[in-house]
């Protein structure tokens, strides 16, 4: 396998002590330890169409390996020929055949024999075509290793997204309960000629506003599932989930990520580009090849007559050998257009690979601190959201010794409801964190 010097990983992650254990060995099950989501990812990697086609291009590609290293082996062929000739009488033999006063007749003939033809391969251009052939085969098996890695994570991100939408979904249908009281309250006081119809109109306007969320928040919940059953192949139906356990399942912030060398190792994308660019180098070698002369041995052995019966005649054997050798002179735009065009697909090949490792290490670096920052964040706000939701208690309270009006109600109501739901979106943030990582450190495939 090629390793390039051209770029130059550092030893360590930003602000992270040399440390050789890393998560990327732990298997996926292991690390989501959710039956429900195992499910998933089980009938994903045997249902998904585009790994299934994935699958097919790698056999296409391990054929033609096959078809690269017949080009170097001698070709035979078996030929069989059955003919009908006559010359015309204005011919030089019809002439000749009436002088002898023969007339032309037609003349049989049967044929059949072994053909063989075999380029040697002197120069190990053929040779080098087949290698070419091999690195691009396990180029596609690598690129299918990727490929499981995107559809594990993928999955992951659906569900958890899912499982968000169901706890937003909750604490929708919990403010509606509690506006409803609300709007049920200030509903009695204006009959008793407390408040004015304005304070009915705005708590019950806000009652309308979060059960439209309702809707908008179902309608996303079918879109998860649908995305859900495309990457699993199947057409829809109940997805198994533990909802309630969302909110309290913790979220580990110190992931092991090891050292970024071992990216090189770990990553399938890396792996693939990789070789890539062994495969571009081989093909420079055999762009430079067709500079050189190709020797060729052609040879026949059969059996030949004018009668069949005559074919099983030691006397009708013939055989030929003949060796040639061809090189190019003049015009030889075409052989190096191709030369210089391999040499910039090599240079095409270096620079994805210096991208694409570049890539693995910011990936890595970016979700390393979304962990630790989402953690943090989390934490801030649940004090947040506990401190809200006591305020809705002491707002109602107020409110009903009239210490408070209700425009403090409705905002005590409105920031309590965002915060729960900012809650949420930051706790499916971890969750995402946390599948991206693993999916940066090269996690799944094995």
């Amino acid at each position: 396998m090629v390793r390039t010097n051209s770029l130059t990983l550092p030893k360590t992650y930003e602000n992270q002590s040399p440390d050789t254990i890393n998560t990327v060995q732990t298997n996926w099950r292991q690390y989501f330890q959710d039956k429900s989501l195992e499910t998933l990812i089980d009938t994903a990697l045997k249902n998904n169409q585009e790994l299934n086609i994935l699958l097919q291009e790698i056999e296409i590609s391990k054929n033609e390996i096959r078809t690269r290293k017949g080009e170097y082996l001698p070709f035979v062929t078996l030929n069989g020929d059955i003919g009908l000739e006559k010359e015309s009488h204005f011919s030089r033999m019809g002439i000749l055949e009436e002088k002898t006063e023969l007339k032309p007749v037609p003349f049989r003939d049967f044929a059949i024999g072994f053909n063989t033809s075999w380029e040697l391969d002197v120069w190990r251009k053929l040779r080098n075509a087949k290698d070419a052939a091999k690195a691009k085969y396990l180029a596609t098996q690598e690129g299918r290793n990727f490929v499981v890695t995107q559809l594990i994570a993928e999955i992951a991100h659906s569900y958890y997204e899912l499982l968000a939408l169901d706890n937003l979904l909750s604490i929708v249908e919990q403010n509606i309960a509690i506006q409803k009281q609300a709007l049920f309250v200030v509903e009695q006081q204006k009959n008793s000629a407390k408040v004015s119809q304005l304070a009915v109109n705005r708590f019950h306007a806000q009652l309308l506003n979060t059960t439209n969320l309702q809707y908008q928040l179902k309608q996303e919940i079918i879109q998860a599932e649908n995305r859900i059953h495309r990457l699993t192949g199947v057409f829809p139906h109940s997805i198994l989930r533990q909802s309630k356990d969302f909110m309290i399942t913790p979220v580990d912030s110190l992931i092991n990520a090891g050292i970024p060398a071992q990216l090189l190792r770990n990553r399938p994308d890396i792996r693939q580009m990789e070789y890539e660019l062994l495969a571009a180098k081989l093909n420079i070698k055999v762009a430079k090849a067709a500079f050189y002369p190709a020797f060729r041995i052609t040879s026949a052995v059969g059996l030949k007559g004018f009668n069949p019966d005559l074919l099983f005649d030691p006397k009708a054997l013939l055989f030929s050998i003949i060796g040639d050798a061809i090189t190019p002179i003049v015009n030889r735009n075409a052989i190096k257009a191709n030369y210089f065009n391999a040499h910039h697909q090599e240079a095409q090949m270096l620079y994805k690979y210096q991208q694409t490792v570049l890539n693995a290490y910011l990936e890595v670096l970016t979700q390393m601190n979304a962990l630790q920052n989402y953690n943090q964040s989390l934490q801030t706000k649940t004090k947040e959201a506990d401190i809200l939701t006591q305020s809705i208690e002491i707002a109602n309270e107020l409110y009903r010794y009239a210490r408070a009006d209700y425009v403090e109600v409705l905002l005590t109501q409105r920031e309590a409801l965002n915060t729960k739901m900012e809650l949420v979106e930051i706790k499916l943030k971890q969750f995402h964190a946390k599948v991206s990582l693993y999916q940066a450190l090269g996690g799944g495939w094995k």
